[in-house]
């Protein structure tokens, strides 16, 4: 669980920058949480699966960027 929130906020600030948004911890750990499982999901659908940490990471980031990518398009 713990490890789960470090990832996530990590995830989070990683495709914060790469994005241009600006957030505090609680964000970042929320955009990259739902961002693992974006990716995760997209992934699965070309039939890559991630396994180690920087698979893991590489996956949560391009989830959470294309995540961030969707809100904004939904809501400006």
């Amino acid at each position: 669980m713990i490890g789960a929130l470090i990832m996530g906020a990590l995830v989070g600030w990683i495709a914060g920058k790469l994005m241009g948004v600006e957030g505090g911890l609680l964000r970042n750990i929320i955009i990259g949480v739902v961002g693992s499982f974006v990716g995760s999901g997209l992934f699965s659908l070309l039939g890559f699966y991630a396994y180690g940490l920087l698979a893991q990471i590489l996956t949560g980031v391009v989830g959470a960027c294309v995540f961030i990518w969707v809100g904004r398009r939904l809501l400006h």
